[in-house]
């Protein structure tokens, strides 16, 4: 099945998560410090950046030249959603260039009611050609996404939900069920901490890989070495 030229980019890679959430050491309300993690990646030879906020997606793109999926997270009670929840959040993140646009896309209840599908929908009258890349936690999550019409199709929430609490880290068998399932490319995130790991999602059948924490989040690194050298 032939892909868009952006997405064949991603065919076989690293894609690496730049985020800082308030609160983390790295998140600075003015910006400036996730351009800088993403041009390490770029040196590195990532093949994208995954990045929070209309903000920090233009200044992503203005460091680096790799592809750059954008999302907003945002609570929005009582729904269980919160990766780029609304349409308000959809337009920032095309006005600052975002080559992908990540959406929630479990089958948890949203704040309005409306369904993945009708709003997924909603976007494509909006921006028929802009990316989307579902965030599911569960095989049927992302059968159903691929259906609806999603460019690709990413394992990012799975754990992280209440339909998803058991699932192992990472969950291997989750990618290698999609890729068996779907036609949409199947992108491996959520819980990956090793090079080795990576390595496994591919040959599970991963289009590409996303890994966060393990590399651009410092706190975190540095928590596992120091509770690995307790006595």
């Amino acid at each position: 099945m032939p892909h868009h030229p952006l997405v064949d980019a991603l065919r076989g890679g690293l894609v690496v998560s730049c985020q800082a959430l308030p609160g983390e050491p790295l998140y600075v309300p003015a910006g400036g410090v996730m351009p800088l993690l993403a041009k390490a990646a770029e040196l590195a030879g990532a093949v994208g950046i995954r990045a929070n906020s209309a903000r920090d997606v233009r200044e992503i793109k203005a460091a680096v030249e790799l592809p750059v999926i954008g999302l907003v997270k945002k609570d929005y009670p009582p729904g269980e959603q919160y990766i780029t929840v609304t349409m308000a959040e959809i337009d920032d993140l095309v006005a600052a260039g975002a080559d992908v646009i990540a959406m929630d896309a479990t089958l948890r209840p949203r704040f309005d009611g409306v369904s993945v599908a009708d709003f997924v929908a909603g976007v494509r009258r909006a921006y028929p050609d802009q990316l989307l890349m579902a965030d599911i936690a569960t095989l049927e999550e992302g059968v159903h996404a691929a259906e609806i019409g999603f460019d690709l199709v990413g394992t990012t929430l799975s754990g992280y939900t209440p339909q998803s609490t058991d699932a192992p880290a990472p969950n291997v068998e989750l990618v290698r069920e999609l890729a068996a399932r779907i036609d949409v490319p199947v992108v491996a995130e959520g819980r990956i901490r090793t090079p080795e790991q990576a390595r496994t999602m591919l040959d599970a059948g991963a289009y590409c890989v996303v890994v966060g924490g393990a590399i651009t989040r410092p706190l975190e690194i540095a928590t596992g070495f120091v509770e690995a050298m307790r006595p």
